[in-house]
Formats: structure tokens, C-alpha cells, sequence
């Protein structure tokens, strides 16, 4: 971790002052440069087939730490890693069941899904790649010395995904004081991540979205990170949450995404975010000069 002293007025404009603060986030700031630490978007999705080992094995190559990916669950309780609730867009189920639309992934078995070409779609060059289990993704994941951006994806679909994603993550030793330093769980919802941190205080914990200022006391009891999109971002936005201090006694981080642009990835940066989500790794890590 690493800390930066950030001058912010935001909250003090309501407050009459002005304030100087520490940030310190997990990860924030790579290598004490001052510049936001990169995060690949699905590992590395301009580059291999999003949610995929290949995938996270290119954003390895390119020299990323973090990386970033979808969590749901099959019929049969297995969790798997794919963005999106269908199958329709990433993999061929079309073709292997023509007559199952709308092709949810909660409507097939691990074992169904297990079948599916995952990389067709990106290129010929990634025929035959599956969707991954978490369990196999995180194996890789440590196999690559990353670290995990790890999302639950549309939870009111899946009641006890929280607790799942949990277990799961202790079993494959994720949960140890080592391993906690390379884990942040995030979700849209913010009944998920308090969830998570309920059954998980020691957890690092995000919420995606832009809530609004006022909003941000409440939701700084249970996350760690608040991540909005790179359009709903302004300096006095970043600057209001870094006024916060989070469930473990630090200033709230900002991870923006998707940023694959060069110029929006350094107004990023001017605006003092923590880190930049993008499928461009490369792209974005030129941008900020990154090594």
C-alpha cells in the first residue's frame, strides 16, 4: 500500500474549511509514483476473450498487477466467470442448445456450460476456451501472482452468492492475511457488499456506481472503494470521497472504468483517481507513463 497526501475542498465547502488528507487504499498508488494504479478490465478484453484464463494470462504479459472479473452461478451452485446473466454474446450456446433461449446462466449446469466455446467469438486464435470456474480462475490468478478485482455480478439472482464467493475463496486460501492484501470484492449493489462485509469484515470491499455525496457516510460503514464510471467523474466528485474514511479506517479509494483512452485515462489522473479500469492496458498504462 501506499499513501499520498491529497489537498481536497469538496466536503469542506459545506464546512467552512479546508482540509488536507491522507489517502491510503489498497494498492492505490503504484510504486509511490503518484500515478493510478492499472486495473485490467476482464483481465485483458482488448486483447483475449473477456473473463477468460487467456485472458488473464495476456494481462500478466503485459505487466499488469490487478485484474478485474464477473462472478455468477450455474443451475447446479457452481460459480463460474462471465459478465454477462446469458450465455448469448461470449460463447457459442446457440449452436450447442439452439432451443434454450434466452440462454441465462442460471438455467444451465457447470457441466452444460463447461461444453461452450468461449473464444470463438474473439478470434479464431482462442477456439475451444471455456468458461472458467472461479475455482480455476483464481488458481491461475495465484499461478500469475495477480491480484483480484473480483465483481458479483447481478446478485439478486443468486440469494447467498456473498456467503459462496466466501467459501470459495477460503478454500482456495484467498482469505489469509497475505492474500487479503491482493483481494477487493465489489458489486453494484449495496445490500452485496454489505453483505460481504458482514460475513467478512477483514475483506477489502467496493461499490460500484456513483452514489451521491450525502449518500457516501452510509455507504463508507461497509466499502472500502467507491468505483464510478469514468463519464459521471469530476475532481470535486473524487475529492468528496476521499473526504470519507471507509470500514477499516482509511480513506475511500476511486477506481474509475472503463477508461481505453489515452487522454480520459490522464484527466483521470488529474482528477486524482486511485486506479484506472481499462481493457486497454497497454494503451492507458503509455498514458500515465506507467513501467
Amino acid at each position: 500500500m501506499h499513501a499520498r497526501v491529497v489537498a481536497t475542498t469538496t466536503a469542506a465547502t459545506v464546512l467552512g474549511i479546508a482540509t488536507v488528507l491522507l489517502i491510503t487504499t489498497p494498492d492505490a498508488r503504484a510504486g509511490g509514483s503518484g500515478e493510478p494504479t492499472v486495473i485490467g478490465h476482464r483481465g485483458a478484453a482488448a486483447y483475449a476473450p473477456e473473463n477468460t484464463l487467456p485472458s488473464i494470462d495476456k494481462a500478466a504479459k503485459l505487466g499488469v498487477t490487478w485484474v478485474e472479473n464477473d462472478v455468477q452461478r450455474t443451475k447446479d451452485g457452481e460459480l463460474v466467470v462471465i459478465h454477462d446473466d446469458s450465455l448469448k454474446r461470449t460463447t457459442d450456446v446457440e449452436r450447442v442448445f439452439p432451443g434454450r433461449a434466452p440462454w441465462k446462466v442460471k438455467d444451465f449446469t457447470a457441466a452444460e456450460i463447461a461444453r461452450l466455446d468461449a473464444g470463438s467469438w474473439y478470434s479464431p486464435a482462442y477456439a475451444g476456451t471455456r468458461v472458467p470456474t472461479l475455482a480455476q480462475y483464481m488458481r491461475r490468478i495465484e499461478h500469475n501472482h495477480e491480484k483480484l478485482l473480483l465483481e458479483i455480478k447481478n446478485p439478486e439472482l443468486y440469494p447467498g452468492i456473498e456467503r459462496q464467493t466466501l467459501k470459495l475463496l477460503g478454500k482456495e486460501g484467498w482469505l489469509d492475511g497475505s492474500h487479503l492484501k491482493r483481494l477487493i470484492v465489489q458489486s453494484f449493489s449495496a445490500d452485496s457488499i454489505r453483505t460481504v462485509h458482514e460475513l467478512k469484515p477483514a475483506v477489502t470491499t467496493a461499490l460500484l456506481g456513483s452514489p451521491k455525496v450525502r449518500q457516501l457516510y452510509q455507504d463508507a460503514c461497509f466499502a472500502d472503494l467507491i468505483n464510478p464510471s469514468y463519464g459521471s467523474l469530476s475532481r470535486g466528485y473524487v475529492a468528496a470521497v476521499h473526504t470519507f474514511k471507509g470500514p477499516h479506517g482509511k480513506k475511500l479509494g476511486v477506481l474509475a472504468w472503463t477508461v481505453d483512452d489515452a487522454a480520459d485515462a490522464r484527466t483521470a489522473a488529474e482528477y486524482g483517481v486511485d486506479g484506472i479500469i481499462t481493457n486497454k492496458i497497454d494503451v492507458v498504462r503509455a498514458a500515465l507513463g506507467s513501467h
